[in-house]
């Protein structure tokens, strides 16, 4: 895969720090690519494994490559920063959806509530709930998290995932 190096300012959309990524570096990526890019990324060569995220299309063939916190955090960087970005196609890279962890679906399978309400949360946040459930390594951690997820779900109000629910939204 060839990577792709040059110099940028962090700069914010929203709450969100990005990139910013020509029309004409991103063709350098991969042509006429119009939709969510899986690439890899570094800033200033960290962290150590790329990162695998999808730059997002800003419109006239540009991008938005938003800087996940542990990507910002491993860098030491913040918006204003300007910072070395090495970014490159990941064709192996797949974003769609996710299996739900089984001790997940079981729990969604006992509360009818939780699960009409997990069925109707758009795909993207579905995609984000499974991601992070998925990743916790402790049994400790899954419980924890599982019985905040299900209360949410539910329509009990409460935080989860750092936003606050209320109607199992």
């Amino acid at each position: 895969m060839a990577t792709l190096r040059f110099m940028a300012t962090i700069d914010i959309h929203g709450v969100n720090p990005f990139v910013p990524v020509s029309a004409a570096r991103a063709a350098k990526i991969k042509r006429d690519w119009r939709q969510p890019m899986p690439v890899v990324v570094r800033i200033n060569g960290k962290p150590e494994e790329p990162w695998h995220i999808n730059m997002m299309p800003a419109g006239d063939g540009a991008f938005r490559l938003y800087l996940h916190g542990d990507v910002r955090k491993a860098s030491a960087t913040r918006v204003g920063d300007r910072v070395n970005v090495e970014v490159g196609f990941d064709a192996a890279y797949r974003s769609g959806p996710q299996p739900l962890p089984p001790w997940f679906r079981a729990a969604l399978a006992k509360d009818p509530i939780a699960e009409q309400n997990w069925q109707a949360l758009p795909p993207s946040r579905q995609k984000e709930i499974v991601r992070y459930l998925a990743a916790l390594k402790s049994a400790a951690a899954r419980e924890r998290n599982l019985a905040r997820a299900l209360q949410a779900l539910a329509g009990k109000p409460g935080r989860f995932m750092a936003r606050s629910w209320s109607e199992g939204k």
